[in-house]
Formats: structure tokens, C-alpha cells, sequence
């Protein structure tokens, strides 16, 4: 499981012109790859790791200060450049596969006590964010 975490002053996701998914304060957009031996377990690892991460203002995390979430399915995190130019999604899981890990992570987020926004699986989605800093971190989970 893959993770490209952005701290934010605030972050949006629409589908078909239409907001789905907003959070309008600091908190953390994340866009989330899966591929094809990931786990519940390794979903609920991930989501603990993001909401005790510390890297909001002052060194806090988001369990601190209860900063809201963004979450979003990113299967491209997985893409395969090693041969030409055009990018192979092969290492990314399925849909089948991918939707159910994507909802266990925002679901152990929400266990947590988290407040989470997410896009729509699958959807053709724009994203649109203020990046605060600017702080991106890439996750990758074994």
C-alpha cells in the first residue's frame, strides 16, 4: 500500500462539477495506491500511521488537534515507467481488489475518531489544493 500525504490549508475533490469531498481547514489530503498482495491489516496499518503523522503546524498530528482528512484513491501511485514512455498500471490491484482496502483505511481512519472527506472510486476526478509549506510525503508500506 502507497501513500502520497499533503499537508493542506484546504483541499477539494469534484466529480462531474460537483464537490464530493472538501476539507476547509488545515488538515492532510491523501492519495492512496493499492496494490495487489495489500491487506486489511496493512490498510489499518496505514491509516494509523496517518493519523498519528506529525506534520501539521507545531510538530502536531492530526489525532492531536483533530484535523480533518481527504482521502483518495490513487491507482497511478503504482505505475510502472521502466520500459518507453507510456506508464504500465500492472503493479496496481484491480478495482475489486483496490475499493474494498481504499474504504478499510477511511473506515479504521473514522475508528480513530478521525473526520474524513474521500473522492469516489473509479470516478474521473479534479483535485484541487493549497499545499501548506510545502509538505509531501510519500508512504509506502510494505
Amino acid at each position: 500500500m502507497r501513500a502520497v500525504v499533503q499537508r493542506v490549508s484546504q483541499a477539494r475533490v469534484t466529480v462531474d462539477r460537483k464537490v464530493v469531498g472538501a476539507i476547509d481547514e488545515p488538515g492532510l489530503l491523501v492519495l492512496v495506491g493499492v496494490t495487489h498482495d495489500d491487506t486489511p491489516e496493512l490498510a489499518a496499518k496505514l491509516a494509523a500511521k496517518l493519523w498519528g503523522l506529525r506534520i501539521l503546524d507545531g510538530d502536531k498530528s492530526c489525532s492531536d488537534i483533530g484535523a480533518p482528512l481527504l482521502v483518495i484513491s490513487q491507482f497511478t501511485l503504482y505505475a510502472d515507467l521502466a520500459k518507453g514512455r507510456r506508464p504500465s498500471w500492472s503493479a496496481a490491484a484491480p478495482g475489486p481488489v483496490a475499493e474494498p482496502l481504499v474504504n478499510a483505511v477511511v473506515q479504521a481512519l473514522h475508528d480513530l475518531g478521525a473526520r474524513v472527506q474521500t473522492g469516489v472510486f473509479g470516478a474521473e476526478m479534479k483535485v484541487s489544493l493549497v499545499n501548506d509549506g510545502p509538505v509531501t510525503i510519500l508512504i509506502d508500506l510494505p
